[in-house]
């Protein structure tokens, strides 16, 4: 099951991308992101709380959430949070595990990351680490679509092309994720968010947002 959005015969890798801003759209969607976020926060506080104690269970006295620097919307960097799926020296392992990349471009991505704790195996392919980040739509750092947010390090690896996912607010889900994921290459993610962008409306964004919930019920290639 693929979400795809329009072709543009105007869209060429390589071109700067031509954005509109909609103001009216902006409105009502951080309108709509505010609302959705404490309705996912509380109705999902009961698994939030059930999902804390399994982290902890496993590793009593470790972090039970995960804060990252991202770079956002104009380059301005923000911590994003998410439920902590690796183990505490993820970090410090990271240098020996760039070598073993699967993924072209600037993306770290591996299959059978040994860094995943048991229970971040399951929350990593069901998205539920990704839970805590309606705190940062709510804050405003996120919007419930969008790119996702990449790290500093990836940024400084993108060409003027890819600096152009960087033009709106970033999400909690969007394109890439609905559409293969983990199969989707960094050109190919880059692509869909350009797409993206250049697109958007709350039609569409609320077609992402139905099929994440598919994707969720029926995860593949999340990791």
């Amino acid at each position: 099951m693929e979400l795809k959005i329009k072709e543009n015969a105007s869209f060429s890798r390589g071109y700067g991308i031509t954005i509109k801003r909609k103001k009216l759209y902006e409105c009502i969607k951080r309108l709509l992101d505010i609302i959705l976020s404490i309705i996912g926060l509380v109705l999902a506080s009961p698994l939030l709380s059930l999902i804390a104690f399994k982290i902890y269970l496993e590793e009593p006295g470790a972090p039970i959430f995960f804060t990252q620097e991202r770079v956002g919307k104009d380059k301005c960097t923000f911590k994003m949070y998410k439920f902590r799926s690796m183990c505490t020296d993820a970090e410090e392992k990271l240098d020996g595990l760039l070598a073993k990349n699967e993924v072209e471009g600037a993306m770290f991505k591996i299959k059978d990351d040994p860094r995943i704790t048991k229970i971040g195996k399951f929350i990593r392919k069901t998205s539920l680490d990704e839970l805590p980040q309606l705190w940062n739509v709510l804050k405003g750092e996120m919007s419930l679509v969008g790119p996702r947010p990449p790290l500093p390090r990836e940024v400084s690896q993108y060409s003027y092309y890819d600096e152009q996912r960087l033009l709106i607010k970033p999400g909690c889900t969007g394109m890439w994720q609905v559409n293969g994921r983990s199969e989707v290459n960094f050109n190919e993610m880059v692509e869909l968010d350009l797409k993206y962008i250049q697109q958007r409306n709350l039609i569409l964004d609320g077609k992402i947002i139905m099929k994440t919930i598919w994707v969720m019920l029926h995860p593949q290639g999340a990791c």
